[in-house]
């Protein structure tokens, strides 16, 4: 986990052409996407093995990231964030866990103080459809952004806490970062994607936060 500053970002939807800006407390976030072999350590499912258990899980759905944020929690010894009832979930702000970050929280985290779409050239620090070879690659092989974060843009998407527009699309989810089957504009610290909860595919995945 990184401990990131205090600070505020500002945000962007190019479908509404609406901008908000967000305070930010500090808060940690990982430095790499939860990995297979962590993902099945944590909750028991197999998801390969040796070299493959570097790879970022994918094909997880939010309720699926939500879950594991509240069983990592239980096996540190720290409070779950995440009260589940049914088809509702409530975030409890006392509790030291893990959880997923907001959207704010993720493009803070991504940029690192830049301004950008990229916080460094694209090749240096993310797979995107023209280097992945159309696969997902070992977490970590890229170079990081200046706090020290890893695959932040490229590999996999990452899901976010925030509801996209529930006005509009309900109980969508905030999909944030890019993938390995992405072309160069959807791989920015600025770009948004939204998906039903229960959705997964192989480009997504997640980080956790505290």
């Amino acid at each position: 986990m990184v401990e990131i500053p205090a600070g505020s970002v500002t945000l962007s939807d190019r479908r509404t052409r609406r901008r908000w800006t967000v305070v930010l407390d500090s808060f940690q976030i990982a430095a790499l996407p939860v990995t297979r072999e962590l993902y099945a350590e944590v909750t028991g499912a197999s998801l390969g093995a040796g070299t493959e258990g570097r790879l970022p899980v994918e094909n997880v759905s939010w309720w699926d990231a939500v879950r594991f944020c509240n069983a990592l929690s239980e096996r540190d010894g720290l409070a779950p964030v995440y009260r589940v009832r049914g088809e509702d979930v409530e975030w409890d702000a006392s509790a030291d866990g893990y959880r997923l970050p907001t959207e704010a929280e993720w493009e803070y985290a991504c940029r690192a103080g830049t301004t950008g779409p990229h916080y460094g050239e694209l090749d240096d620090i993310a797979w995107y459809r023209a280097n992945s070879d159309e696969r997902p690659h070992e977490v970590g092989g890229k170079r990081p952004n200046a706090w020290g974060l890893y695959d932040m843009l490229g590999n996999v998407w990452n899901w976010c806490w925030d509801l996209y527009d529930p006005e509009v699309y309900g109980s969508y989810r905030v999909l944030r970062g890019g993938g390995w089957f992405d072309e160069d504009w959807s791989c920015r610290a600025s770009a948004r994607r939204r998906s039903h909860p229960t959705y997964r595919v192989d480009d997504v995945g997640f980080r956790v936060a505290r």
